[in-house]
């Protein structure tokens, strides 16, 4: 084969060759150390091109998340009405995971250059806040009306959140070594199983009707249920509906 039958490489895109300049330089000579001029140099582009991309220096460490964002409230709002609003928002939870282990070798720089910078950290918390506000404001939208809705629909968000970003900093941590789903699934489960009954709504005929559906048929019956104070909500519900003859 002839060398001028061979193609040129092709040339990443300018977004992702700003971003590997940036690291490659934070990784050399620091973050602090390294300017946008820097960057914008080694990319061979100017500085109009990096502003273009990234509103400032810190964006550029974390240039996938306002697609990922955006890619998580799509994913919420085009759930079944009638889907469990719990596994909904950990499957929204795991687009995140999916879009750190899809490069796992940037993830791991990103997560030891942001331990590095408090100013990185930060911006990080940042992010991590508007993930959590997009869940909460979904579960707000399905426990609308409910006693204590928005407080479950905030506490819920919370819980979903910390579960995922303690199991993906663990993988982090081991350099990426091992199956992030597999970890991350196993953290939301403890979510799963606290949250992810939800509540019925209030029905005529009182507690027993709301919980199966009908009217009291011998209101002078008592059933005392004996649990675990740390059992999760499914597990209690369950045994109602085995002491009511509905298992």
């Amino acid at each position: 084969m002839s060398s001028s039958s061979v193609a040129p490489p092709v040339k990443p895109p300018m977004r992702d060759a700003l971003v590997t300049a940036a690291f490659r330089l934070f990784l050399e000579h620091g973050y602090e150390q390294t300017t946008v001029d820097d960057i914008v140099a080694l990319a061979g582009v100017g500085r109009r091109s990096f502003f273009r991309y990234f509103p400032s220096k810190e964006d550029v460490v974390f240039p996938d998340h306002e697609g990922c964002l955006a890619d998580m409230t799509a994913f919420l709002a085009a759930g079944d009405p009638e889907c469990e609003p719990v596994r909904r928002v950990c499957d929204a939870a795991r687009l995140v995971l999916r879009m750190y282990a899809e490069n796992p070798t940037f993830s791991v720089q990103r997560y030891r250059l942001t331990k590095q910078v408090p100013g990185l950290r930060a911006y990080e918390l940042s992010v991590v806040w508007r993930y959590e506000r997009a869940l909460a404001d979904y579960l707000r939208g399905r426990y609308a009306g409910r006693p204590d809705g928005t407080l479950r629909a905030d506490v819920i968000a919370a819980a979903v959140v910390a579960a995922h970003n303690n199991a993906l900093r663990s993988w982090l941590r081991s350099d990426g070594r091992g199956d992030p789903d597999e970890t991350v699934g196993h953290a939301l489960g403890y979510v799963q199983d606290a949250f992810g009954t939800e509540p019925a709504a209030p029905a005529p005929g009182g507690t027993a009707a709301a919980l199966f559906g009908g009217p009291v048929e011998h209101p002078d019956d008592v059933v005392v249920l004996v649990s675990r104070r740390d059992a999760p909500l499914w597990r209690v519900v369950q045994e109602i509906e085995t002491a009511f003859g509905r298992a």
